[in-house]
């Protein structure tokens, strides 16, 4: 598990457009288990899943979007929101809640109840502090706002069905150098 909180981007494309990039600080010292999985699923370094299909974010799309609420992706193996692999496995525990859901471009992990973490992750485009305690928080949006915003305006209410396809193009780690 990673000592320092890794970096990772996603290259975004809207309705087969490049829309930007992505880059999101993982919190690998607070949540190492969470952020590992995460960060390996954009490197794609697992090679193949238990399903059968590349343990790996590349090509894989925001399922989910909703404005004024959050963007949801990481159904490698489906893209319709049931489904997904953790490096683990299927599902893995909550790690814990230590973040809060306290503002825009926080990354963190959907489910379906609690310890059913698996590759689906979601980014807030606003506080949702409902979700406190049921989501584990494990990054944040560093760069790439204007990506984000793009993302969000494909949305739908209610159910977040998105008006053209947000495809992750491209996806890994970014090396700092310190």
């Amino acid at each position: 598990m990673a000592a320092r909180n890794a970096k990772v981007f996603m290259d975004i494309a809207i309705g087969n457009k490049p829309a930007g990039r992505l880059v999101m600080k993982l919190f690998s010292k607070d949540v190492p288990k969470t952020a590992e999985n995460f960060r390996a699923l954009c490197t794609g370094e697992r090679g193949v899943g238990k399903s059968g299909v590349p343990l790996h974010f590349k090509n894989s799309t925001f399922h989910r979007i909703i404005p004024g609420f959050m963007c949801q992706g990481g159904d490698f193996t489906h893209g319709t929101g049931i489904g997904g692999e953790s490096i683990y496995g299927a599902r893995f525990p909550d790690e814990n809640f230590k973040f809060k859901h306290d503002k825009p471009g926080l990354l963190s992990m959907a489910n379906a109840g609690p310890n059913t973490n698996g590759s689906q992750f979601f980014i807030t485009t606003v506080p949702t502090p409902h979700l406190d305690g049921r989501h584990v928080v494990f990054g944040e949006l560093v760069e790439g706002v204007n990506t984000l915003r793009s993302m969000e305006s494909v949305g739908s209410m209610p159910h977040g069905e998105t008006q053209a396809p947000v495809v992750i193009t491209d996806c890994g780690e970014i090396e700092d150098v310190e």
